[in-house]
């Protein structure tokens, strides 16, 4: 655990990167409903007080509830739209906020029953899935962080101002200077400094307006049902209902990407514990007059930027808010930082979040062309609402709450797809067996006599994606013996230039993962990984190889290949940890010789010829 001085700094760099987010949804529910300025600060103040206990029970846990991991937890903005609707069905002011919470305690309720049901649909959630539902994310936040940076509020004339600009402008040019210049505790909390430093521009040139701190009192008490008893409207409730369905896709994607960032194995019963703290915290949030939870991606993309991955550096944040939601005048200072200023830090942060979607879809196969359309289809629905947010503007209400989320129909999109191109097509075709007998071997008189498309089929699975090194191979045909077929694959594997070496080093698998989890490699990379005993890793042993690939991918930019068949896991473990220390120029060159020695493992399977033996030397 770290020292409480900067676990506090860190806290709070977390509270300042979230609160623009959570102040905007009651800011634009009480807007529509006509709420007036008191009630106004008084839901503020009470969606602060809730943030913090719903942050608390995700990060430290009890029971079954909490997922413990550093996630902060904040109102979603996808309730925003059925809210309104809601609350204007009842003719807007108190009576429309009451029937809003009432949706509120009932949907809480259902996403708790649900988590674990829910949670065992986390197969259906592969890297080419939460990488573009997280990658949508940070793509469909960038627009808010420019909203930001040019004022707030685009109708104003002051919208986009030289001033304004230069405020955005400076503040991220500060930041990225200390990301670049400074080091160790300084640098992780670079935006915090940067958030700091643009306000006191900001206020140097009388862009700060300090009046809403003097006019706050000190103390502000939430007391349950402020407003009165919740009215429970059955379709105000199935509305919330499909909300808290769409937040549990959200926040199922957001747990995975913050269990990426952190190196923690995050399965089903993770995946349970998140949404059902999910549920449970909103329905605390209807009783205390605020509203639906999720968890924020953008203190997702300060943990990938800070690197620090204690979720009790999240739990001084939940401590942090709720200390604001008690003290009207110290949220009321946190307000007073300028939009610009929050703009440009959140340029940052919020593309943050989209290279974490990036850094997952590096583990999907997208050599595949089905992959490449569920990501293509699913990024450009997610921009459609961003680009033209009226897009959908006369679909019924209950439709428009899905259509015009950019970030939902991404993750739909890829859902659906997912399910379509890969999840059938794997229930159609034979299930793969791991300790299933390879195929039939062939003799060489046979390889020689074969066409060169059957060629090609046959013995590019001895590379992955290996179909450019099977064709130049057959070119050298006949071969006399079986010695000069595994040269042929060799001199095309060797003789390749270093960008086709690159794609090829890049398309195998990390030795551990979801694709070993839930049995989706290839029969070969499968049937290799059972042999040596990874798919029955220990938890401790698994955490580790998850963290080694992470770092060897960093480093030099594709995964860990090393040949497993015959050793034992705790000789890949060894392995692994030793190769992390090469060069680049030495992983580049042993990638390769691991690839050639899988190739003759696999090729000894294949063609019947007693005189050939896998492990002889791999002649380049």
């Amino acid at each position: 655990m770290l020292p409480v001085p900067k676990m506090a700094v860190y806290g709070l760099q977390h509270v300042l990167t979230f609160y623009a987010g959570a102040a905007i949804v009651p800011l634009l529910v009480a807007g529509a409903l006509g709420m007036n300025p008191q009630q106004l600060g008084f839901l503020i103040n009470a969606n602060l007080f809730t943030c913090g206990i719903a942050t608390l029970i995700q990060t430290i846990g009890f029971w079954k509830i909490g997922v413990r991991l550093p996630v902060v937890q904040g109102t979603t903005f996808v309730a925003v739209g059925p809210m309104i609707a809601i609350g204007m069905s009842q003719g807007g002011g108190v009576p429309g906020l009451l029937e809003i919470y009432g949706a509120v305690i009932v949907a809480g309720v259902f996403a708790f029953v649900i988590a674990p049901f829910f949670a065992k649909v986390v197969r259906f959630f592969p890297p080419i899935v939460t990488g573009t539902v997280i990658t949508s994310i940070g793509i469909v936040l960038l627009p808010v962080a420019a909203l930001e940076a040019g004022g707030g509020n685009a109708d104003d004339p002051e919208f986009g101002s030289l001033t304004n600009l230069a405020l955005a402008g400076t503040t991220l040019l500060l930041i990225l200077g200390m990301y670049r210049f400074f080091r160790g505790f300084a640098a992780t909390i670079a935006v915090l400094l940067g958030l700091i430093a643009g306000t006191g521009i900001a206020a140097l040139v009388g862009k700060v307006d300090f009046a809403g701190v003097t006019d706050a009192s000190w103390v502000g008490v939430i007391t349950p049902f402020h407003f009165g008893l919740p009215t429970f409207g059955i379709a105000a409730i199935a509305s919330m209902i499909i909300v808290m369905l769409i937040t549990a896709v959200e926040m199922t994607g957001d747990t995975l990407a913050v269990g990426e960032i952190v190196r923690k194995k995050v399965g089903p019963d993770g995946i349970a514990r998140a949404i059902r703290s999910g549920g449970l915290s909103t329905t605390i949030g209807g009783v205390l007059n605020s509203f639906p939870y999720t968890s924020y991606s953008a203190n997702a993309g300060l943990v990938r930027l800070t690197g620090v991955r204690s979720r009790w550096v999240v739990a001084a944040a939940g401590v942090f808010m709720l200390i604001i939601g008690l003290v009207p005048k110290t949220g009321a200072g946190v307000a007073a930082i300028p939009h610009p200023v929050l703009g440009g830090a959140g340029l940052v942060l919020f593309g943050a979040v989209g290279v974490v979607g990036i850094q997952i879809l590096r583990r999907a196969e997208l050599t595949d062309q089905r992959n490449v359309v569920i990501l293509a289809t699913s990024l450009g629905l997610a921009l459609i609402p961003v680009a033209f947010p009226d897009f959908y503007a006369l679909l019924p209400e209950a439709l428009q709450m899905i259509f015009a989320s950019g970030i939902t129909m991404a993750a739909l999109s890829a859902i659906i797809l997912n399910l379509l191109f890969n999840e059938l097509r794997r229930k159609q075709a034979d299930p793969i067996d791991a300790m299933a007998p390879p195929p039939s071997t062939v003799t060489l008189a046979q390889v020689n006599a074969m066409g060169k498309a059957e060629f090609v089929d046959r013995f590019a699975t001895v590379f992955q994606g290996g179909e450019w090194i099977a064709e130049r191979a057959a070119d050298e045909r006949p071969f006399d013996e079986v010695y000069a077929l595994r040269r042929a694959l060799h001199s095309a594997l060797f003789d390749a230039d270093v960008d086709q070496q690159l794609r090829l080093i890049r398309s195998y698998q990390d030795l551990a993962g979801p694709e070993l989890d839930e049995k989706l490699l290839g029969p070969e990379s499968l049937r290799d990984r059972c042999a040596c005993g990874l798919d029955k890793l220990e938890s401790d042993e698994d955490e580790r190889l998850r963290e080694i690939n992470a770092a060897y991918r960093e480093k030099f930019g594709f995964p860990l290949v090393i040949c497993v068949r015959g050793s034992t896991k705790e000789a890949v473990l060894a392995t692994a940890e030793s190769r992390v220390l090469n060069s680049p120029a030495q992983e580049m060159a042993t990638a390769l010789v691991e690839i050639a020695k899988i190739a003759n493992q696999r090729l000894a399977e294949l063609v019947d010829d007693p005189s050939f033996k896998a492990e002889k030397p791999v002649s380049a």
